[in-house]
């Protein structure tokens, strides 16, 4: 085992990215109703796998090291990231450490076989780019695993993400309250072959809805 970190065009980071938005980020995405997603879609990766998003690393635990050859996680954000470095020291397989956003992956065309995201979609400035980045780099039969918060499927609480969304992006480091997942994919030449859309228990309803699914480059 062992863990390679890369720097390249990292984000910059002020005080409050720096000290403060890592650990509320940590706190918020390692609430029991959020792992519970995790926990059921990081096992099904396999082979070479690129997490979007890698943040703290809240991920790696969930990995099956008898399914996984190599870890490449994404990231912009430094202060995550150094986080994620002390459980990669932990992990059975390779782990490489980039942090870059994922509009721009520095890797080869059709060279992995998973790409994993979840609750990234929510924060990633070009959501579009970071898609196609994903479909460009996976191998013929690859695919992209995901859990992710999105737009609900109630018009009144769709009503009040798009109402509050810009407010919310501000006192949390980005995040999109509305984004519709499903049919990004759709838009960026993704087929979804497993898609689960519902509320999750325990997390408010601006928050709550979650698509968890597989898709393939079409």
């Amino acid at each position: 085992m062992s863990v390679h970190v890369c720097a390249q065009h990292a984000r910059k980071e002020g005080v409050f990215d720096r000290y403060l938005s890592p650990w509320l980020v940590h706190g918020a995405c390692s609430l029991p109703p959020i792992a519970e997603q995790r926990q059921k879609i990081v096992p099904l990766a396999r082979g070479v796998v690129v997490e979007l998003g890698m943040g703290s690393g809240l991920n790696m635990p969930f990995y099956d090291g008898d399914k996984v050859q190599k870890l490449i996680g994404i990231d912009p954000g430094k202060a995550l990231m150094d986080k994620a470095h002390k459980t990669a020291k932990t992990m059975p397989f390779d782990v490489d450490l980039h942090i870059v956003g994922a509009e721009q992956i520095p890797l080869d065309d059709h060279s992995v076989d998973t790409v994993l995201v979840t609750y990234s979609f929510c924060t990633i400035p070009d959501n579009a780019s970071a898609v196609r980045e994903a479909r460009r780099i996976l191998k013929p039969g690859g695919r992209l695993l995901f859990s992710e918060h999105g737009i609900s499927d109630q018009p009144g609480t769709a009503k009040w993400q798009g109402r509050l969304n810009t407010i919310w992006g501000k006192i949390a480091g980005g995040c999109h309250l509305n984004r519709n997942v499903e049919q990004l994919l759709l838009d960026e030449g993704f087929a979804i072959t497993e898609i689960e859309k519902k509320r999750m228990p325990g997390v408010p309803g601006l928050l709550g809805f979650n698509y968890r699914g597989i898709a393939t480059p079409r």
